[in-house]
């Protein structure tokens, strides 16, 4: 009797089977299916600007964006130092910078690689690099922000120049010049005054009491907030400050006959050297170099379009209204990392 309620072996082997067949099959379903599109962007612009138009790119190409961003703090020398680390063995596809000066550094290090987007040739060529290894879009400015109610307009510094004057002793404040836009604005006068006059500049309003914020953002609120009359920062921030506070406003500085102009800093776009993903990487790049891209920047954060005919705010000033200081992106970028060790010994001290 035993025998007759055994299951053969063969039946019991072909229930495994079946079994396994049926638990195995999403597996096999899922291994089939192609991997999702990605594109991995390296970004040191203000993460709530950026993140925005990154997630538009992703929802009209159904292309997958992975951003890294840099802090506050560490603006652009963050995800340019991870760059320059992954040389060997490229994990990011574009860099997104707030300035040129760190391609160029990137560009010095064959870690970037040329790439002429279709929508370069709407770009002006003072804004794009000849090799095609960086294009400027979207600019911003460097600014004098100010407390109306602190300090009048007329009595503000006309130059940066005369921040050495005793009539502001202890009255502005500057980002720390080791990070950011600070650092650009920095190395453009190195690269304007020479390096003798420019040192001298910085001792001068050391001894004139200059505060050294943590950060672009911490201008903003130190001035919005009335702990100091005025300080140096980008037009974002100044422009954020003012929908803040109706006590803020703020200057370009060095628009007088004979002065050396306002620094204007594009974004810029670079894509990266043997980068996992670079036919996307040239997608988001053509994505980002358009009208549309500058408008919601423009919009979102008073950037000033670089492409004509992109429609603008009315209160977002137009670069043709503004007298800029000419520099040299590519020679500015090398007094850059010539004089880190000086300018922390300076900002140590």
């Amino acid at each position: 009797m035993e025998q007759i309620f055994k299951i053969p072996k063969m039946v019991k082997s072909a229930v495994r089977v079946y079994w396994l067949i049926i638990f195995s099959f999403p597996l096999i379903i899922t291994s089939c299916q192609p991997a999702a599109e990605e594109v991995v962007v390296y970004n040191s612009v203000d993460q709530v600007f950026s993140e925005p138009v990154l997630k538009d790119f992703e929802r009209e190409t159904g292309i997958k964006v992975k951003a890294v961003y840099d802090t506050e703090e560490t603006k652009s020398t963050g995800v340019m130092n991870r760059l320059i680390a992954e040389k060997d063995n490229a994990q990011c596809d574009v860099f997104w910078s707030g300035d040129p000066l760190r391609n160029n550094i990137l560009k010095s290090r064959d870690i970037t690689t040329p790439y002429q987007s279709a929508q370069t040739a709407l770009i002006p060529a003072y804004f794009k690099d000849k090799e095609n290894q960086w294009t400027g879009f979207s600019a911003r400015a460097r600014v004098l922000i100010y407390n109306r109610r602190l300090i009048q307009k007329d009595d503000l510094p006309k130059s940066l120049m005369d921040l050495t004057k005793p009539a502001y002793k202890g009255k502005f404040t500057i980002a720390n010049p080791l990070f950011g836009t600070t650092t650009f604005q920095i190395a453009s006068l190195f690269a304007t005054l020479g390096e003798s006059r420019a040192k001298q500049w910085l001792q001068d309003i050391k001894a004139n009491g200059v505060i050294i914020a943590t950060s672009n953002g911490d201008v903003k609120k130190r001035v919005m907030q009335g702990e100091i009359a005025f300080g140096l920062t980008d037009t974002d921030d100044a422009f954020e400050a003012i929908k803040e506070s109706d006590d803020v406003a703020y200057v370009f500085p060095d628009q007088q006959n004979g002065g050396m102009g306002t620094l204007i800093m594009p974004n810029a776009l670079s894509l990266i050297k043997n980068s996992p993903n670079s036919k996307n990487g040239k997608k988001l790049i053509d994505y980002l170099l358009s009208k549309e891209t500058e408008a919601k920047l423009a919009v979102s954060s008073a950037q000033m379009p670089l492409i004509k005919g992109a429609p603008v705010p009315t209160n977002v000033p137009s670069l043709d209204a503004i007298k800029p200081m000419k520099i040299d992106y590519n020679e500015t970028s090398k007094v850059l990392e010539e004089i880190q060790p000086w300018l922390k010994q300076w900002a140590e001290q």
